[in-house]
């Protein structure tokens, strides 16, 4: 989960790093943030994840990695149950800049992310300065990057859990919580991937 182009370079001012998730909403499945340093050429395509048919975000995500550093990191369902969403995605943005940034030799940069919350005062090993861009994923070629990474890596994840689940529909909804997944959550009950502490998923202890 970590690419780092030969040759690559920084320069004396350090580098920007683009930082996004992908998973936070799912009532199953990980959540996955993605760290990315574009390199001279912008990889062409790139745009908000959620945007993108599934085909340009396939060809740009081959371009991202053949072209660019990048790092990935998971957490997986029972952390982010002992943790929650929101720290869960803050722990995962973490180490993926700490693999990146380990991986370059160097931790001269600024991290951009997307949303309206940073890492920073929230998880202790975060050490990089950093800001936080209301709909970056849109706007910064370096957080689309990111955002592209971790939405193609993640559904790559739940198609591949849907073959050992395969009453869910994952490989259609991702986990997400659609009218197909919530019939079978209450027909056959949770999975080991499914999150406990999701209100739809915690509420079947109650039945």
């Amino acid at each position: 989960m970590l690419g780092v182009t030969p040759g690559f370079t920084v320069g004396e001012g350090g580098f920007v790093i683009g930082v996004d998730e992908a998973g936070r909403g799912p009532l199953a499945g990980p959540v996955v943030a993605a760290a990315v340093v574009l390199g001279r050429e912008i990889p062409p395509g790139l745009g908000d994840s959620k945007r993108l048919s599934p085909a340009r975000r396939a060809r740009a995500e081959a371009a991202i990695r053949a072209q660019c550093c990048w790092a990935l990191a998971v957490v997986e369902p029972d952390e982010i149950d002992r943790l929650n969403i929101f720290m869960a995605t803050m722990h995962a943005m973490t180490r993926a800049v700490a693999r990146l940034t380990a991986a370059m030799g160097t931790g001269r940069c600024e991290v951009l992310i997307d949303g309206n919350l940073t890492p920073q005062g929230r998880c202790a090993a975060w050490r990089w300065p950093a800001r936080a861009i209301v709909g970056g994923d849109g706007r910064e070629p370096s957080i689309s990057a990111a955002s592209i990474l971790a939405k193609e890596w993640r559904d790559r994840l739940m198609i591949d859990a849907a073959a050992a689940h395969p009453h869910y529909g994952w490989e259609r909804n991702k986990g997400y919580g659609t009218a197909e997944h919530i019939a079978a959550l209450q027909r056959l009950g949770p999975s080991p991937l499914h999150r406990r502490s999701f209100a739809p998923v915690a509420q079947l202890a109650l039945l």
